[in-house]
This record gives C-alpha cells, sequence and structure tokens, in this order.
C-alpha cells in the first residue's frame, strides 16, 4: 500500500496524459495549444524546483531556454545532425553548462540583487543572439526547418510529425520530466531545497552548503528549460528568435504563480490557464494586442485571491470541505509527559562522533579579539573549555557575550586571535565547515524551518552529519538513509516534542519553538553544543521545563550557555565566565561568581550580597 500510495502521483500523470487526446478535444483545446501547453509545463518543472523549491526568483530562464532551442536547432537544420532526441539532450547539457558558469557569477548575490543579475544575463543573451551570433542562430529570422522525431524500433519506425501524433512524443518527454522532478524534491538535496528556501542561514549553520546546493538547483532548472526550448523548435519546425526574449521569462514567472509555485505542476496548470485565455481573448473575441491588459487583470485578481495558486486554492478549499488540518494538535487534557521521559524509549542514534572522548580541552580561545573600525566588541580574550563541562557565560548587556560566541562559531572572525578546536585550529573557518567538525548552537532569535514540520526540521539538521555539507543523491529516497529515522526519534525524545511530530513550525506555542531550536543544534550530534539565551522569552513555566530539558540533555555533552537569568544558570553550569566590557572578569564555580564582589560591581554597581541571596 505504501509503494503505491509514493507513486500514486507519476501513476494518475501518466493516466491524464493518456486520456488526455479523447478528452480535451471534447473541451474545444486543439492539439497545437495542449503541445504548447505540455512544452510550457516542463520548462515550469525546473524553474518550480528553483523558484517553488529553493525560493531562488530568476528572470532570466529565457537564456537557458533559448540556448537550448537554438543549440538543437542548429545541429539539427544548419551542421546535419541526424538525430532529433539526441539534438535536444546536446541542447539541454548546453544549457545546463551555460547555467552552471552563470550561477557561478549570479549567486554571488541574493533576494533582489539575485533577480537583477538574472535580467541582466537574459537581456545579455537576447543582444547577443541578435548581434554577434546571429550567423548561427539566424537573427530576427530564427532557424526554420527544425524536423519532428523520429524512433527506429528495428521491427518499426514510430514517427511523430504534427498534432497529435507528436503529442505523444511530448507527452512521453512531460511525463519523464515529472518523475525526475518528483524524484529530486523527494530527495535529501530535495528537503534542502526547502530548508535554503525558508531560511538559508539556519541551513548554512546546520551544516549544509547552500551556495553548492543553490548552484545545483540553477543548473536542474536551466537543464529543464534547455530541453524544452529544444522541443518549442520541434513543436513549430522553427525556432524563434523570441525564445530569448525577456517576455518569455515573465511569461514563466506569471504562469508558475497563477498555477501555484512550490507544487511542480503549477507551472502546467498556470501555462494552460495562459494559452487557453490567450487563445480565447485574441480569436473568440478578437481582442488583438489588447488581450495582455485583460490577462494582466486576470493575473492580478488571481495573485490577490489566490495567493498559493490555483493548485494552492484547492488544496485549502479540499481541507475546508473536509473539515482536515495541516496537523494534529494534542487535547488539551491529555496529559504531557515531563522533560526527559521519553529519552529511555527512544532509540539511540548510530554514533556520529567517539563517545570516548579525551579529557583535557575541548574548546581553546587565545588573545581572541574584534574590532569594529573604532568599536572595541571584545579584547583579548583567553578563554578554554574542557570535555564533558558545562560552561556559563553571563555579563551585563553591551558585555560582548553575542560577539564572543559568534566568534566562537566562526559566524564572525576575529580582528586577532585564535581558536582551537578538537586541536585543530578552526579560526577563520566557515559556520558549515565548523559544524561539519562537531561545533554547532542554537539561536537567541528561533531560526527554525519555518514552512516545514517538526519533523522535517530535524530531518534538514541530521542530513548534514550523516551526508556531509554537501552530497548530490538526487535520487535517493530519504528514507534509505541509513540511521537517519533513529537520530530523528532520538532527537524528538531528547527535547519531549514527540506528540507534534508532524504539527507545521507555525502551529508551535512558543516554548515549543525554542525546544525545537536546541532539538535542531542536537541534531547534528555536535560534540560542542552552544546555546545562546536558551531561556529568553520564556514564561516562568516554560523556563522551569526548559532547565529540566538542559539538564537532562547535559548529560555526556560539552555545552557553553549564555543566558541572563543568572539563577537557573547557576543551578546548570559547573563553571562560569563573567563577561565585562568585552574582557573576561573573573572565572569560577557558580558559589564563587555569586559571591564575588567584582561581579557584584559589575551588575549591581556596588550593592553586596544580592547575588548571593
Amino acid at each position: 500500500m505504501l509503494t503505491k500510495r509514493r507513486y500514486l502521483i507519476e501513476i494518475l500523470t501518466a493516466a491524464a496524459l493518456i486520456a488526455a487526446p479523447f478528452v480535451l478535444p471534447l473541451l474545444g483545446f486543439a492539439p497545437n495549444t495542449v503541445n504548447r501547453i505540455l512544452v510550457w509545463g516542463l520548462f515550469g518543472l525546473g524553474f518550480d524546483i528553483l523558484f517553488g523549491f529553493t525560493g531562488l526568483l530568476s528572470f532570466g530562464q529565457s537564456a537557458f531556454y533559448g540556448t537550448g532551442g537554438f543549440v538543437a536547432a542548429y545541429l539539427l537544420t544548419r551542421a546535419g545532425f541526424p538525430n532529433v532526441i539526441l539534438a535536444l539532450i546536446i541542447g539541454m547539457i548546453a544549457a545546463a553548462a551555460t547555467g552552471y558558469l552563470i550561477g557561478l557569477i549570479a549567486l554571488r548575490r541574493t533576494g533582489i540583487y539575485f533577480a537583477m543579475i538574472t535580467v541582466a544575463i537574459a537581456e545579455v543573451f537576447f543582444f547577443v543572439e541578435f548581434n554577434p551570433l546571429s550567423d548561427f542562430t539566424g537573427g530576427e529570422n530564427g532557424l526554420p526547418g527544425v524536423p519532428t522525431p523520429s524512433i527506429d524500433l528495428g521491427f518499426a519506425a514510430l514517427h511523430f510529425t504534427t498534432g497529435w501524433s507528436l503529442y505523444q512524443f511530448i507527452a512521453f518527454c512531460y511525463f519523464l520530466g515529472v518523475v525526475i522532478a518528483l524524484r529530486i524534491v523527494r530527495s535529501p538535496v530535495g528537503a534542502i531545497f526547502s530548508a535554503i528556501r525558508d531560511n538559508p542561514l539556519r541551513a548554512t549553520a546546520v551544516g549544509h552548503n547552500i551556495h553548492g546546493y543553490k548552484l545545483t538547483a540553477f543548473v536542474i532548472a536551466a537543464a529543464y528549460a534547455g530541453f524544452a526550448g529544444g522541443l518549442l523548435g520541434v513543436l513549430q519546425a522553427f525556432m524563434p528568435p523570441d525564445a530569448f526574449m525577456f517576455d518569455t521569462s515573465g511569461q514563466l514567472v506569471m504562469q508558475t504563480a497563477i498555477g501555484g509555485r512550490g507544487t511542480l505542476f503549477g507551472p502546467l496548470v498556470g501555462a494552460a490557464v495562459w494559452l487557453s485565455l490567450q487563445d480565447f481573448l485574441q480569436a473568440a473575441l478578437g481582442l488583438g494586442a489588447a488581450w495582455k491588459l485583460v490577462l494582466g487583470v486576470v493575473f492580478v485578481l488571481l495573485v490577490c485571491f489566490l495567493r498559493r495558486g490555483i493548485i494552492g486554492g484547492l488544496v485549502d478549499l479540499y481541507g475546508l470541505l473536509t473539515g482536515q488540518r495541516t496537523a494534529k494538535e494534542p487535547e488539551e487534557s491529555e496529559p504531557q509527559p515531563e522533560i526527559g521521559s521519553e529519552i529511555a524509549a527512544a532509540p539511540m542514534p548510530a554514533p556520529h562522533r567517539p563517545d570516548d572522548r579525551p579529557s583535557g580541552p575541548i574548546l581553546q580561545a587565545k588573545g581572541l579579539t574584534k574590532r569594529y573600525g573604532g568599536l572595541l566588541a571584545n579584547s583579548d580574550i583567553d578563554f578554554t573549555v574542557n570535555h564533558g563541562e558545562l560552561r556559563g557565560i553571563i555579563g551585563p548587556n553591551g558585555a560582548g557575550k553575542s560577539t564572543f560566541f559568534k566568534m566562537l562559531t566562526c559566524e564572525v572572525h576575529p580582528t586577532s586571535g585564535s581558536i582551537t578546536f578538537e586541536g585543530r585550529d578552526i579560526t577563520g573557518m566557515n559556520v558549515t565547515d565548523v559544524c561539519q567538525l562537531g561545533l554547532t548552537k542554537s539561536y537567541q532569535v528561533n531560526q527554525l524551518f519555518a514552512g516545514l514540520t517538526v519533523r522535517e526540521n530535524l530531518v534538514i539538521a541530521a542530513l548534514s552529519g550523516l551526508r556531509g555539507k554537501f552530497k548530490l543523491d538526487l535520487f535517493r529516497s530519504i528514507e534509505s538513509i541509513p540511521g537517519l529515522a533513529e537520530r530523528v526519534e532520538h532527537t524528538l525524545a531528547l527535547v519531549n516534542l514527540t506528540r507534534r511530530t508532524d504539527t507545521p513550525v507555525a502551529e508551535l506555542a512558543y516554548g515549543e519553538k525554542r525546544r525545537l531550536e536546541i532539538g535542531l543544534a542536537l541534531a547534528t550530534s555536535p560534540s560542542l553544543l552552544l546555546l545562546d539565551e536558551p531561556l529568553a522569552g520564556m514564561s516562568p513555566r516554560e523556563r522551569v521545563e526548559t532547565v529540566k530539558l538542559l539538564k537532562s540533555i547535559s548529560q555526556g555533552r560539552t555545552m557553553i550557555i549564555i543566558d541572563h537569568d543568572m539563577d537557573a544558570l547557576f543551578e546548570l553550569a559547573e563553571r562560569v565566565t563573567v563577561l565585562q566590557e568585552g574582557r573576561v572578569l573573573v572565572e569560577g564555580t557558580p558559589e564563587e561568581i555569586k559571591n564575588n564582589s567584582t561581579v557584584q560591581e559589575a551588575y549591581l554597581g556596588g550593592v553586596h550580597g544580592v547575588l548571593a541571596a
């Protein structure tokens, strides 16, 4: 049953494509329109992986659409290449290679700057196609005479000419594209794509090389675009120059938004709406060029009232009609287990790092200094933490605690000084690499993957420890990764979220989000765990529960905790380091710190005895 359900989408897609030639003519669809919809749908599959799943909005997909199309068309018309299918594949490879080179440049920036770079790249390709390379592309005339494919089976030859005959070939290509896209988004790489879309900072912090994964998504989108561009030439028997136009990229973005991004089928639905309305407005109503105005109004209305597109709207409607919620919340009367009570029942994950850790220092900072221009945030800090120790760090506001923590995790590089972790100099390394070595942190302000469930959040973190920072297992099932399920279940038990496993992060209470924040760090199986104000913003009851949590997870772990709740920190920590004005003021046991007059002076302006009270 599980296997059948896993392939349900593929089966339904195949059934729909087989039924289309019998059903769509009854609805007034011409075969040429259906073929164009499939080409745009295939084009959109790659774009949806880039935009819908990875969160990278590119306005330059026409560059790859045109590159793949014109390479294939040139081979078939000017170079005398005999095999149409092989020419399409070569065009796809050319587009993917182009995407790789452009991605190296464009992905140096994020957000609006990335989008603007892709706009510029599309315009450059359009100019090059019409001028320097016009001898190869035909310039404004394009490349006519692109042949249709045929397949020699030995005992028979299949010729795909026009109309519904060509539909069979294009539909098969689209189906193959869907199968590949589904494998990708269901793979570990696909899971990381979604993490990057939701929170690239945290995806980096749990040990993933997000630049490598972004580049992968960019190349995948370029490959899909290149193959679809080649199909366009085959469909029209002519490769048009407007494939390179910015208008092509704009239509792709609008079609994806109309259909629903992050669904894979959204671009196909959007293309069906777009092209059907275009044909209706131009032919039936005779609007001519004014069809774009009407279609623009339709687009605005759809985006305003169906923010998740047509498919997203249908999913919401189905949930409303059936009364189903995204995730089941526990009943209020149902007693919740005590923190740590489920740990014994959870299977231990496969060992990631040796348990027989040596004694002595695990982390050493020497002469650590950080300047921001004329501002001295930290000055000449010497700091050592031993294996198995639970160290607390306190200090008044502005003492430099956050900057110091960021330097320890390599989020910020020191101006001078050095950091040694497990005997290795990590000064100047990046966050991803030190997390892979076993040093990670939870954040003061929750950095979660808000669009995912609790389990999916922990899967993202656990994947980095089990696969490394970058791996292209694009067609591997997540369930097949050894030790992943055990590590996730164990972490869920550690942070007492086993009853909220499939709950979206947005539905969690604040205290649950704080526990999940700690769980993300734990799921990477760190040797040294740094917690930045884990009690921040909590109610008194939530503080008590979280202190129990911290006590339970500290067993056999090395931890450093920063927090303003000194009572809780003194209860947890074996030794405490006090920072003031960016320097180490004093170190000692909690009792020594409580009774230290220098600490009392720093916190309370000379009012003694209050810390000890």
